[in-house]
């Protein structure tokens, strides 16, 4: 059975949020071995005591995330980085993807969603996969909730499942 970790920044909090990445992570039970790791954002400086984050404060804050975020994916993992200038896929595109990485011997897969300021430079570099949901803007935790489903409907289409349609 595969595994799929989730690193995602900030905390899942709206408890309709929940509800459904709650109901998709128990779907993908069925499939994979998947775990959620939430990370606290990175202080932001300025941004903290009411004002507007610098560009420097900015920075700092996405390399701290960086830190940690690097320090949770697992040494033999494929990392998929979610970002604006990723790839856009389908859902079968991302399933087929899963499946070649599956099929040339991977078994653990790592997808990183960054805070409301994107990603570091040093996460993206670290990605087999820059991957893009839409070229819309979404709050990370319906991201999160967008991502997991997702997921669950790649792997729904690998085994040949009936929900996707």
């Amino acid at each position: 059975m595969i595994k799929i970790k989730l690193i995602c920044m900030g905390a899942l909090s709206e408890p309709y949020f929940k509800d459904a990445a709650a109901e998709y992570k128990k779907r993908l039970g069925g499939y994979c071995d998947f775990e959620e790791i939430r990370l606290k954002d990175a202080h932001m400086g300025r941004a903290a005591s009411g004002g507007t984050p610098t560009a420097g404060d900015i920075a700092a804050a996405l390399d701290k995330e960086a830190d940690e975020i690097l320090s949770k994916i697992p040494k033999r993992a494929v990392v998929v980085a979610l970002c604006i200038e990723g790839k856009m896929l389908s859902s079968e595109a991302l399933a087929d993807w899963i499946d070649h990485r599956t099929a040339s011997g991977a078994s653990e897969f790592c997808f990183i969603i960054g805070s409301s300021h994107g990603l570091s430079d040093r996460v993206k570099a670290a990605a087999d996969l820059k991957f893009s949901m839409s070229p819309l803007t979404f709050p990370h935790q319906l991201a999160a909730v967008m991502l997991t489903e997702a997921l669950y409907r790649a792997m729904d289409i690998i085994r040949g499942g009936k929900y996707h349609k």
